[in-house]
């Protein structure tokens, strides 16, 4: 998800107010893709070089059986995922709607880390490879030899000035990129083949040295799945694609719930895409294999991470040469910045609603600053290089599209659609294989996510500790009945009684206010309200409570809550009745028995525990002023 909607933190606006209300507002869906082209189709810059490493002579047969992946399985995949979740929120979201409780959650928070992952290697691999353009020109690299370190930290560093200044009319300026970058390789990609058709000799070296090396087509096919895993970057952009969905242009029918207008623009920019990038990845994996010299693309070689800008100074020129760096450079680093957009998109996205987000994580600048340090540290532990970077960056994509492929198979079989489940689950499999296998080769990308993982999850549950005793009630809604009881008291305090339902028979809610009024010395004549809350999912920390009021057994008034903390429930249902009131109520509570920390872990963990101390605790930090609090009594 390099770029989607970002315009509260600063980010890419243009159209960005689109999404949600459909009709003619957003922008054409062509416009968009060069949003998701600058991650996308910013990948010429280095693949090639990477494909030639990882598979030598086989680069071509290697990237063939990468595009049919990329055709054949993401491309279904994520045309679903824009089915499924219409308004941008991508496969996180939906297995986030397949898993709840805390298992849901962590589950998030562990994708979040692979999203992390590969938002924060697209900015250093990105700004790497584009200071390897600057230093590799021939005009520069007296000057600029051996500072690809410095000029990428310098990049990284103008990236997160852009974002701390204002990032805006992103759509405008990738467009005008995009357009100038992929003419520009057509001229690149159509003097390469010019070139080898001027030599066909080239052609049969390369061919005589596929026989030699790999044997029988069966064989070269087999050696090409094995290094599958390293070209996985190749695919990158598909959850960009997924993401800017917001921006995209609805039709006139579209509403909310059914962006129709906005599904199909979506499909119609990934696929687009995927066509354009197959076509450039064959092409480019051809003519650099068969024109440059192999030790041209290893450590040190002019063609290291930057072989169509090789071969852009050998066939056109210096000034022509320069002009595709030019190029090159100003998209790789745009890239960086819509990876910059994604992250300040995604993490304030879910982070806040479970509550495991620091206050400062909604402000765009602190996080910013963040990002940027943390880009700091990614370029100094690989040095800027290209090559080391590419097995984490691989990482990163490949979990996001293996989560997407689970979450789609799920989907079509709770959809009863038997035929696309299998489709799917093949799809997911071969992801599954393509991800166990870069991991085990290329380690690196997995020790930084999990090294993201667990600094997400960190800050989270330390942030969500810090703010345990937050009032994390958005809204409060009261059914009639429950408005009827509540006005009833508009003239004296009303007193509530904390019960946990059981049988809810005469005897409980008898023996109840017997209790009550005996602990508390309450008049006979005082009337008395039951609140009973139900805890549904306890790892929601913000949501919307509604109030349903109802008489039982002819006598006793009850009102009926529904969260994820009793405390926060109660809480909040007092502070509403004084507020329309003008009372303030009395909430009565029984001790709860037990170790004091353990029933803090309830509380945290269940929504439960010592229900009195903790409401007091919410009402003290919701109201600090005394005389307006509601009374908390405990017998």
């Amino acid at each position: 998800m390099s770029a989607s909607k970002t315009e509260p933190h600063g980010g890419a606006d243009a159209g960005a107010d689109s999404g949600e209300s459909g009709g003619h507002e957003g922008q054409r869906w062509w416009r968009v893709m060069c949003l998701t082209g600058l991650d996308y189709f910013s990948t010429l810059g280095y693949q090639p070089g990477i494909a030639a490493l990882a598979a030598g002579v086989l680069s071509p047969i290697a990237t063939i059986v990468l595009v049919l992946v990329t055709l054949l399985g993401a491309l279904p995949v994520y045309r679903r995922v824009a089915q499924e979740s219409p308004h941008g929120e991508g496969s996180i979201s939906m297995l986030e709607r397949l898993l709840s409780f805390w298992k849901g959650k962590l589950f998030v928070l562990a994708l979040l880390g692979f999203a992390a992952t590969d938002f924060i290697i697209t900015i250093t691999l990105s700004a790497a490879d584009a200071s390897a353009h600057l230093v590799e020109n021939p005009h520069l690299t007296s000057v600029l030899g051996g500072k690809q370190v410095l000029i990428t930290l310098i990049l990284v560093a103008l990236l997160g000035g852009v974002f701390l200044k204002g990032f805006s009319e992103a759509i405008g300026m990738a467009v005008a990129l995009v357009g100038v970058y992929l003419a520009l390789n057509v001229v690149v990609v159509a003097v390469g083949i010019w070139k080898i058709i001027q030599a066909p000799h080239v052609v049969t070296d390369w061919t005589d040295a596929l026989t030699a090396q790999h044997g029988n087509p069966v064989m070269m096919v087999g050696v090409a799945l094995l290094v599958f895993p390293k070209l996985a970057l190749g695919m990158s952009g598909f959850e960009t694609g997924v993401a800017v969905m917001p921006h995209i242009q609805g039709g006139p029918e579209d509403t909310e719930a059914n962006p129709a207008g906005r599904i199909r623009g979506t499909r119609k920019l990934l696929t687009t895409a995927a066509v354009i990038m197959s076509v450039f990845l064959i092409a480019t994996s051809f003519i650099t294999t068969l024109l440059i010299p192999a030790k041209e693309f290893e450590t040190g070689g002019d063609a290291n991470g930057r072989a169509l800008a090789y071969l852009a100074h050998e066939y056109l020129g210096g000034a022509f040469g320069s002009v595709y760096d030019l190029s090159t450079i100003a998209i790789l680093w745009f890239a960086g910045a819509s990876a910059m957009a994604g992250m300040l998109n995604l993490l304030p996205r879910y982070l806040p609603r479970y509550g495991m987000a620091p206050h400062w994580a909604r402000a765009v600048r602190p996080m910013v600053i963040v990002l940027t340090l943390v880009g700091f540290l990614i370029t100094w532990i690989f040095n800027a290089d290209v090559d080391a970077q590419g097995g984490a960056y691989a990482t990163g994509v490949l979990v996001l599209m293996s989560s997407a492929a689970i979450a789609v198979t799920i989907a079509a079989h709770k959809a009863g659609q038997r035929g696309w489940t299998v489709a799917f689950a093949i799809i997911a499999a071969v992801f599954l294989y393509t991800t166990g296998l870069n991991v085990t080769e290329r380690p690196d990308g997995l020790k930084i996510g999990a090294c993201f993982i667990a600094g997400i999850i960190l800050v989270s549950l330390l942030s969500r500790l810090r703010r345990a005793f937050e009032l994390r009630v958005t809204d409060v809604e009261l059914d009639s009945v429950a408005e009827r009881f509540v006005r009833d008291y508009n003239h004296r305090p009303i007193r509530l009684i904390a019960n946990e339902p059981s049988n809810r028979d005469v005897a409980e809610y008898r023996d109840k206010t017997r209790q009550i009024r005996t602990d508390n010395d309450i008049p006979a004549e005082d009337d008395l309200v039951f609140v009973e809350v139900t805890v549904r999912d306890p790892s929601d920390f913000e949501a919307k409570l509604t109030v349903h009021g109802e008489v039982l057994h002819g006598r006793y008034r009850v009102l009926t809550l529904e969260g994820s903390s009793i405390s926060n429930a109660i809480a909040a249902l007092a502070l509403t009745v004084r507020d329309r009131t003008g009372q303030i109520p009395h909430v009565y509570f029984e001790w709860t028995e037990g170790n004091p920390f353990a029933q803090f872990l309830r509380f945290f963990l269940f929504g439960q525990g010592d229900v009195a101390p903790v409401t007091r605790e919410v009402l003290r930090e919701a109201e600090p002023d005394r005389s307006r609090r509601p009374r908390i009594h405990v017998g």
